[in-house]
Order: structure tokens, then C-alpha cells, then sequence
């Protein structure tokens, strides 16, 4: 890719893309992610032992496949892969294929157990698991102007915005959809609405007036590079995490940021920070789709933020002390108004009923079955959102 002049104005999708994903992109410079912000895989090796007890469990209900897979999409310096490989049990681990899925080159010294792809894999069984990876995938932002008509905002490599074109086609049905739907509807209709043809029909009703200034980040790319990946499943589960928003309680100024070395910055789309927004989950969900926090799911998984008994500190201080460390840890995975509103979307391939079989119950109330906040998509069925509607600060 030929990077742009510095000068140039282009949308946010196609400067974001050369500013991540470019031959001199934040992703692709040595540190990795990890050298700027902290994920949930950062935080505590519970995460990942929690994902492998996902992943045996998952195992148990797909009738012991060999192989199986996991793949990782998404996976920085291959930090997650590494551990949850290291996590599971002998047996498990004899029959998982473990990939991999990074446009950036592979580090060195990685396990030879995992293959590094630029892609996933296609008909595989198993467990693919999309650690904030959709929050990375460039896309569009529109502004309404003075006459409430969403335009695209269009930058340069410094930061400098100003409006563009209105929103057509496809994108503008998307933001009907999903983000301005006309008064008095619910979320969507289906996905054939988002991507009929100009003039086919679509939801009734008067469209929403925004105020001047509203903002908006356009996510059919990300409903389509989803799409893509669970398509790679040919039986099995596919989980997105990541921060999310749903219809009803959308961001009014988007959620477009940055980040750097550890801190929120602006978004300066010339290579030099992380270029990130929230993901529209419930727009991303194929039919069987659910929803739910992070802390609903890692609850599920057996990590909890329980402090220890006090009693362990006389018998054995050294399991205490472990103990509380861990309790700590996961108190921070699962923390209201941090990383336990993360939203899990669960997507099941190849399953008509979710898991089924001898799968724990426990896992299966917490992800798959009926909880408080369903919210319903006509066409789609339930999602299951127990997710706070709130911007990241």
C-alpha cells in the first residue's frame, strides 16, 4: 500500500487501515500491543485458563473432535495462544490444532505447536476466540450536519477532520439500522435489511433527527469481517470480546480514541498510537447469537474475585497469599465499569440448540441460556445483553 500524502483528506476507514495495518503501522512495529495497552490477556493468566476451560468444555460437547481447534484471532505477539495451550490438559492438548490469526509476522521463539496465519482457518472444529480484535477494524465515521444529514468525516495523517460527502447506500442503511433507526422501531429488522438495494423497502416510520454534531462509527465492516470468521467454523463456537454498545444506547459522539504507551490519547491516524472504537455487538450477531458481560462469562468459568478464607492464612500463608493474588486478578478481569463490561458474544456454529451434551450447566445458564435483559432482534432471536449501556471513559 502506497501511504497517503500527509496532507491528504480520506475516510477515518481507509486512513485507520494504513495507519495500523500499513508496511510502517502500529501493529506491525516490534513492541506489539502490549507495549501500549493492557487487555484482559495482560491482565492475570486466569483469562487464558479460563478460555482453555472454555475450550475443554466445548471439547465434551462437540464429542471429543480430533483435532481440535483454537484459534486466535487477533493475537498480538501470540500471548494468549501460548497460554491457553500451556493450560490445557495433557489429553486436550494432544489432539488441539492451535492457530494463530495476525496480519503482523509471527515472534520469534514461538511455540512450534502453533501455526501463524494471516487468516483462520477454514473448516475447522473448535473454538474460535476474537480477543479485541473487531475493535480494530477500520471503520467509517459519520458527523450530522446543521441539517441532521450524517456525513462522512474525513481526516488527515495529523488529526485534522472536516465533513465530507453524505452517507449513501450501504452505509447509510447501516446507520438507519443500527444507529439512527427510524422512530418508534427496534433495533433491526434483519441483515438482508442493512444490505438491500436503494428503493426495496426497509423499516416504517420517520427517520431520527440527531443533533448537529452527532456522531457515529459505521460498523459494516465489522459485521462482515465477523461473518468471515465464524464462517471458518464448520462446527463449534465463536466468542467476540470486546467493549460494546448496543441499539437504544448508542454513544452520541462515537467512540473513536486512541491509545499510546499506556494512555488514552487522540486519534492520530500517521502510525503512532492505536486507533480503537467500540463495537455495535448486536450488530456483528448472526442468527443464534447471545450476549453477555464478561463477568457473566468468566463467572461461568470458574473465575472469581472472592477473597480467600481467613482461616488458609494460619494453615498454609502460602496458599493465601496466592489465593489473594488471584482473587485480585480476577477481581480486575471482572470489575464493573472496567473490564467486566466487556461484551461476550457467543456464536454457535454447527449447533442448532447452543452446546449440547454433557457440558456444564453452569456454562450453559451463564452463556447460552435465557438471563434478565434479553433484548430481541426480529429475524435473529434473543440476544442476551447483561451489559451496562455506558462510553468507556
Amino acid at each position: 500500500m502506497e501511504r497517503a500524502a500527509a496532507d491528504e483528506w480520506r475516510g477515518w476507514r481507509e486512513a485507520t487501515e494504513e495507519a495500523l495495518y500499513g508496511p510502517s503501522g502500529f501493529y506491525r512495529r516490534a513492541e506489539g500491543p502490549a507495549g501500549h495497552f493492557r487487555t484482559s490477556v495482560h491482565a492475570s493468566p486466569l483469562f487464558a485458563g479460563a478460555v482453555a476451560r472454555l475450550l475443554c468444555r466445548l471439547d465434551t460437547a462437540l464429542g471429543r473432535p480430533d483435532p481440535l481447534a483454537f484459534v486466535d484471532m487477533a493475537a498480538g505477539r501470540g500471548e494468549l495462544v501460548t497460554a491457553v495451550l500451556a493450560a490445557l490438559p495433557q489429553d486436550v492438548a494432544a489432539r488441539t490444532r492451535a492457530y494463530a490469526v495476525e496480519r503482523a509476522e509471527g515472534p520469534a521463539g514461538l511455540d512450534p505447536r502453533v501455526s501463524w496465519l494471516a487468516e483462520p482457518p477454514r473448516g475447522v472444529t473448535g473454538l474460535l476466540f476474537a480477543n479485541e480484535w473487531l475493535d480494530n477494524v477500520p471503520v467509517d465515521v459519520a458527523e450530522t450536519d446543521g441539517d441532521a444529514v450524517p456525513r462522512l468525516v474525513l481526516v488527515r495523517d495529523d488529526g485534522t477532520e472536516r465533513l465530507g460527502d453524505p452517507v449513501t447506500g450501504e452505509d447509510a442503511r447501516w446507520l438507519r439500522t443500527w444507529w439512527w433507526p427510524p422512530a418508534g422501531d427496534g433495533p433491526a429488522p434483519d441483515r438482508d435489511e442493512a444490505s438491500r438495494p436503494a428503493g426495496a423497502g426497509g423499516s416504517a416510520g420517520a427517520p431520527l433527527t440527531p443533533a448537529e454534531g452527532a456522531r457515529a462509527e459505521i460498523g459494516l465492516p465489522r459485521d462482515r469481517a465477523w461473518a468471515g470468521a465464524v464462517a471458518a467454523l464448520e462446527r463449534g463456537l465463536a466468542v467476540a470480546v470486546d467493549y460494546a454498545h448496543f441499539a437504544g444506547g448508542r454513544p452520541p459522539f462515537g467512540t473513536l480514541t486512541g491509545f499510546r504507551e499506556g494512555r488514552e490519547t487522540a486519534p492520530v491516524p500517521d502510525g503512532s498510537c492505536d486507533i480503537t472504537a467500540h463495537v455495535a455487538l448486536d450488530a456483528c450477531a448472526l442468527p443464534g447469537g447471545r450476549v453477555v458481560t464478561q463477568r457473566a462469562a468468566l463467572g461461568a468459568l470458574g473465575v472469581s474475585g472472592a477473597r480467600p478464607p481467613l482461616a488458609l492464612a494460619s494453615t498454609d500463608p502460602a496458599a493465601y497469599v496466592r489465593a489473594l493474588a488471584g482473587a485480585g486478578q480476577a477481581a480486575e478481569l471482572t470489575a464493573p465499569g472496567g473490564l467486566g463490561d466487556f461484551g461476550w458474544l457467543l456464536q454457535p456454529v454447527g449447533l442448532p440448540d447452543g452446546l449440547q451434551g454433557p457440558t456444564d450447566s453452569a456454562l450453559r445458564e451463564a452463556l447460552l441460556a435465557d438471563v434478565p435483559g434479553v433484548v430481541g432482534v426480529p429475524g435473529r432471536g434473543a440476544l442476551l445483553v447483561d451489559v451496562p449501556d455506558h462510553e468507556e471513559q
